[in-house]
């Protein structure tokens, strides 16, 4: 069995244990995914939110998905793209990292990432997009749970940058 799937679509759609949404440090929406996530979940996420005290970058934390299909939302904050010197790498594979961890912990069967970090944070797609798929695997092949990876990609390059990644 594949546990690693490409989807293309809105993340805020997909059934899952859980979706990652890629926030910002203060966990209390923006624009793009996150603005997304909060509207499709509505304002108890937004409460909920308030009482985690933000989250730094790379890290990860987790709250209900609320009216959303899936039953967890968990919140990674990526780095904004300094042209690569600046550790963006390692912050990326931390949210990732981070997030499998966090489901793992929480015996979560399935999780759906969006692409961190490449909207307004500027991080390179497929820069992001090879992190991404590194980190998912590696996970993968050393732990039996999540059981299923989604990356839930909405862009035509992205979909494309992914599913050549994921048929090498």
């Amino acid at each position: 069995m594949n546990r690693i799937e490409l989807v293309k679509g809105d993340i805020t759609k997909v059934v899952a244990d859980a979706i990652v949404n890629a926030a910002n440090s203060s966990l209390l929406g923006g624009g793009g995914v996150d603005g997304a996530i909060h509207r499709a979940a509505g304002s108890r996420l937004l409460e909920e939110c308030r009482t985690l005290n933000g989250c730094m970058t790379g890290e990860a934390k987790i709250t209900r998905g609320y009216n959303l299909p899936a039953k967890h939302v968990i919140h990674t904050v990526g780095p904004v793209w300094y042209g690569g010197n600046g550790g963006e790498p390692d912050l990326l594979r931390s949210c990732y990292i981070s997030s499998l961890k966090l489901a793992n912990a929480l015996h979560l069967k399935t999780i759906a990432f969006p692409n961190i970090s490449t909207g307004v944070y500027r991080y390179p797609k497929k820069e992001a997009a090879e992190i991404a798929v590194h980190s998912v695997t590696s996970w993968l092949q050393q732990n039996s749970n999540p059981e299923k990876v989604m990356f839930v990609v909405f862009d035509p390059e992205n979909f494309n940058i992914y599913r050549s990644l994921l048929h090498e």
